[in-house]
């Protein structure tokens, strides 16, 4: 059950960063400073769960897992986010793509011993 928290914590994280670099489209009459600042602003709470979601999930996993893991959330959370908030379409060869990535789980993760 504790392996679960870095992954809760990395899906937290994921959602700022993901809000921190694409969140200002919605906003390109901004000057561009502000949203740097802004974005610096939301980046800063992702690193307030990123850290610990590593340095817990270390205990449980190790980094090329962790960084699997952390880039298949991302995938995740980016495809709701651009499809709900930006209102973009996801493409047939998007999805393709995308899932070849959260293929690279199954590879890192399974036991090969």
């Amino acid at each position: 059950m504790k392996q679960l928290y870095p992954m809760l914590l990395l899906l937290i994280s994921n959602i700022f960063m993901t809000f921190a670099w694409y969140g200002h489209l919605k906003f390109k009459s901004a000057p561009l400073w502000i949203v740097i600042i802004a974005s610096w602003g939301i980046a800063f709470f992702e690193y307030c769960f990123q850290v610990p979601a590593n340095r817990i999930g270390h205990t449980y996993f190790d980094t090329p897992q962790l960084k699997i893991m952390q880039e298949a959330i991302t995938i995740v959370v980016f495809c709701i986010f651009s499809v709900f908030y930006l209102r973009e379409e996801l493409k047939w060869n998007y999805i393709v793509g995308f899932l070849l990535i959260l293929l690279a789980v199954f590879f890192v993760f399974k036991d090969w011993n």
